[in-house]
């Protein structure tokens, strides 16, 4: 920096010397060994401050590393969060169509009870039983006449055990 060799200080300590005396240059040496000290703490406070400011420096720009990389994170976490999003409700409406038992376009032919059973249409009469009918015999109404009134008086004795007893 300055070029100070060894000679150069020898000759400049024996100038001081002769100079300033013998008496006063210990007094010097230790003036300008306390203003060294000091220049030299100076010099340390000042590289300590631009350490601490290149770290500071070198943080933030760390912070900013780690907030794009967190952005980026976030992004193809939603990214892949929507794609998951879609495959399910794929699937859904796959295991959905194919549970169903009746597509939209078939209608159901037959009425439905309220246990969801099929009610059963109501069968034409035999071609026999109409043509009993008109011969004068009451053989196919006969049977059913005949359990409508046991069914109707059926009852009637039960109601009567109760009230007897």
């Amino acid at each position: 920096m300055f070029d100070i060799t060894s000679s150069k200080l020898l000759l400049l300590g024996i100038v001081a010397l002769l100079v300033i005396g013998p008496k006063d240059f210990p007094v010097l040496l230790r003036t300008i060994g306390k203003y060294m000290g000091i220049i030299r703490g100076h010099a340390k406070d000042f590289r300590a401050q631009f350490d601490e400011a290149m770290r500071e420096s070198e943080l933030a720009e760390l912070k900013k590393d780690v907030e794009k990389i967190a952005q980026e994170t976030e992004a193809s976490f939603n990214a892949t969060s929507q794609s998951v999003d879609q495959t399910l409700e794929d699937a859904r409406r796959t295991v959905d169509a194919s549970l169903d038992p009746t597509p939209a376009s078939a209608a159901d032919p037959l009425p439905h009870d309220a246990d969801g059973l099929p009610i059963a249409r109501p069968q034409p009469a035999p071609a026999i039983a109409a043509s009993a009918g008109a011969n004068g015999a009451s053989g196919a109404a006969g049977p059913a006449a005949n359990a409508e009134t046991v069914t109707q008086t059926a009852p009637a004795p039960a109601a009567a055990e109760k009230s007897g007893a």
